[in-house]
């Protein structure tokens, strides 16, 4: 079962937050059809955020039909998004675990460590149509 974390620094509001890591989760294969999302009693215990903040992410997943809610039971999975094979994950997520820790080493922080993958992603993104 997914565990939603929040970061006050990420620039969404935490129902964004929520909404992107069930997104995510699904693209790379750690949710699946059936699986259940987390009680929103258990969210709101876990995070300290309030009822509908989870119930607004909820209802948005449930909107782009993603998860559908079964009264009296919880919220399930009921779509996936597209993603890559699980065999091609793992060796580009040890890469990036590399490629982190030489960042580090290197002196940058979590934010110039997103800095600069943004940035090589827009660089990237804009050379690939041109």
């Amino acid at each position: 079962m997914i565990e939603f974390h929040l970061d006050s620094g990420s620039g969404l509001s935490p129902y964004q937050q929520i909404v992107q890591q069930v997104r995510h989760a699904l693209r790379l294969g750690l949710l699946r059809e059936g699986d259940q999302l987390p009680k929103v009693k258990d969210v709101v215990a876990r995070l300290a955020i309030n009822p509908n903040t989870v119930l607004k992410a909820y209802r948005e997943l449930e909107h782009a039909g993603l998860v559908a809610a079964r009264p009296g039971v919880g919220t399930f999975v009921c779509a996936t998004l597209p993603g890559v094979a699980p065999g091609v994950l793992g060796p580009l997520s040890r890469d990036l675990q590399r490629w982190i820790t030489k960042a580090r080493l290197a002196g940058l922080d979590d934010e110039g460590i997103e800095a600069l993958i943004a940035n090589t992603f827009r660089t990237t993104a804009t050379e690939d149509t041109a």
